[in-house]
């Protein structure tokens, strides 16, 4: 508790919410199926730690993200909590097309008094909405990726995408159709994955 504390500079309020959201995981896991149950026992590490480590990309110019595929609400529900401490002023969306997971992610706002819009959406039915920041977890390949965001994006937003051990040839697949400029950051939890901070995103061609 005390190293999480120190090293995201929060306070135990902000720790006890993500805490309760691991336990709600747990509960839930048995009905709705929502992580892979191989990584439920080391949770801590391998879901909320890893989407805490985006908060600190996250510029504090940045008054909007949108978090693409949530899921169990990850890295978004995690990344809106301490937001809720560390910059109120930032709204964050999860983006989530199945329903039942919604239900879920509704749940964790309502038990940590989470101020967060969940929309029940497949991503490209998103309209006229722009974001600061776009983030997204184990949702597809980096090129596909960068389709989703790319209408979604705010002229001069970034998108943080955690990826793993392939994702140097991620990159270069992506660069067929997108131009771009990253920086890899070296992921807490995973020695061969990183976390992608993509700017200046434009479609070849145009």
């Amino acid at each position: 508790m005390e190293n999480f504390i120190k090293t995201y500079d929060v306070s135990r309020e902000t720790y006890d919410r993500l805490k309760c959201c691991q336990e709600a995981l747990n509960e839930w896991q048995q009905k709705f199926n929502l992580v892979s149950n191989g990584s439920l026992a080391d949770s801590w590490n391998r879901h909320f730690i890893d989407s805490a480590q985006l908060f600190p990309l996250i510029p504090e110019t940045a008054r909007s993200l949108a978090d693409l595929g949530s899921g169990a609400g990850f890295p978004g529900m995690v990344l809106a909590i301490m937001a809720a401490e560390k910059t109120p002023y930032l709204k964050v969306t999860l983006i989530e097309s199945i329903y039942k997971k919604t239900v879920y992610l509704n749940h964790l706002a309502q038990i940590t008094d989470c101020k967060v819009e969940v929309v029940n959406r497949r991503v490209e039915e998103i309209k006229n909405r722009r974001f600061d920041v776009i983030t997204a977890r184990a949702v597809t390949a980096l090129s596909d990726l960068l389709g989703y965001a790319f209408p979604l994006l705010n002229k001069n937003g970034l998108c943080l995408f955690p990826k793993g051990k392939s994702w140097s040839e991620e990159v270069g697949l992506a660069r067929r159709k997108w131009n771009f400029e990253y920086d890899a950051v070296p992921s807490r939890t995973n020695p061969e994955s990183v976390i992608l901070v993509i700017r200046h995103l434009a479609a070849k061609g145009r």
